[in-house]
């Protein structure tokens, strides 16, 4: 999306593809959690699928199951390797004509590439979008009807994060009474003109704009994993409990499958997504990529980091399975920074299938034929 609208207001730092802040972060970050502001999102992309069979097509080759899906119900879908490690993943909006997918800017080209590769005969159109911007906002607030999005089909294009609950086939690995995000009521708008909420009277009609920095605390603060971040080369669902929203575990075969129900019934991730709180003494904040240590041995890598307008210094981790579950240290800029470990997805995740136990032949008892136990 152009950038140019926003990047004119006063204050307005602009970072790549993103606006990082309009020099107030921390008090942005405040008003985007109220729903009075909203974030230009540079650095995603849209992808539009039409076609009569874009529904049964997208479901028989990714992880989520599409056939249901009414206009204007929002999911999320993997696409996966033959291993069942995440190669795309893509936010999913259905408006009775088309399903809008929308990913993150370093994925989009390689999803909407893989997918034309993908129709064959399928009376499917794949057609990247990348003329269109897109507008994040929490739902409740004054941004919410500030905000017009597009509606090319009489239905308007707002994607709404499944992220808050545990979606229809998936599970939760976390074992928090309360997950974080179920306080956050994302949404995504599909607009063709966004100088419109730009050029007007922003403080007026929405209250306030907001830079990545605010919307980035915001999803660290709720576990929310992103591709761009929290998925390397290794990566599978499991690891960062993104089967909550992202995977159906009843639907029918896809590529990758088999890997996911193995995991999922009968092993454990080899990793495990934790949050960090971070000490902030030392005014470092780590990049994504920092080492995470517990005592002499590195356990793991920082993936995503924020200063949180309530919880300070966060950061979003991938730690082995067997890092242990208490305090760690994560090394940035040749500091040292104390990071107390809220564990996500736990040790022992997966293993869920209950599996008889057949007792040995061996531990029959001595003398007794097994051909008559």
């Amino acid at each position: 999306m152009s950038l140019d609208a926003f990047a004119a207001l006063p204050g307005a730092v602009r970072d790549g593809d993103t606006i990082a802040h309009f020099g107030d972060p921390i008090g942005e970050q405040r008003r985007l959690a109220s729903g009075s502001a909203v974030v230009p999102l540079g650095d995603r992309t849209v992808i539009e699928v039409a076609g009569e069979d874009r529904l049964t097509w997208l479901d028989s080759i990714t992880s989520q199951a599409l056939t249901g899906l009414r206009p204007g119900d929002s999911t999320e879908l993997f696409v996966l390797d033959p291993q069942g490690r995440i190669e795309h993943d893509a936010a999913v909006l259905e408006d009775g004509s088309s399903v809008w997918l929308i990913a993150d800017a370093g994925d989009a080209e390689g999803l909407a590439t893989w997918l034309q590769r993908m129709v064959f005969r399928s009376r499917a159109v794949v057609t990247p979008r990348p003329e269109l911007s897109l507008i994040g906002y929490v739902d409740g607030g004054s941004a919410a009807e500030a905000v017009t999005a597009d509606a090319p089909n009489g239905v308007p294009l707002v994607w709404a994060d499944p992220w808050q609950q545990v979606q229809p086939g998936g599970f939760q690995y976390s074992q928090v009474a309360e997950h974080p995000g179920a306080e956050l009521a994302w949404r995504v708008a599909i607009v063709s003109d966004p100088s419109a909420l730009a050029d007007g009277d922003v403080a007026g009609a929405l209250g306030d704009v907001a830079g990545a920095l605010a919307a980035e605390a915001l999803r660290i603060a709720a576990w929310r994993p992103r591709w761009s971040f929290e998925v390397d080369e290794k990566s599978i669902p499991h690891e960062a409990d993104w089967i909550r929203s992202a995977v159906h575990l009843n639907k029918g075969c896809y590529r990758g499958q088999e890997t996911v129900a193995k995991v999922h019934n009968l092993g454990h991730p080899p990793r495990r997504l934790a949050l960090l709180q971070l000490d902030g003494s030392d005014a470092v904040l780590p990049e994504p990529g920092a080492p995470v240590f517990a005592g002499e041995a590195e356990v793991g890598h920082v993936t995503s980091s924020a200063r949180h307008h309530e919880d300070g210094p966060i950061a979003l981790a991938i730690l082995s399975r067997r890092a242990p579950v208490g305090d760690l240290v994560v090394r940035a800029d040749g500091v040292d920074i104390a990071a107390a470990q809220q564990v996500i997805v736990p040790a022992d995740a997966g293993a869920t299938a209950e599996v008889p136990r057949l007792t040995r032949l061996s531990r029959r008892p001595a003398g007794q034929d097994p051909r008559n136990a």
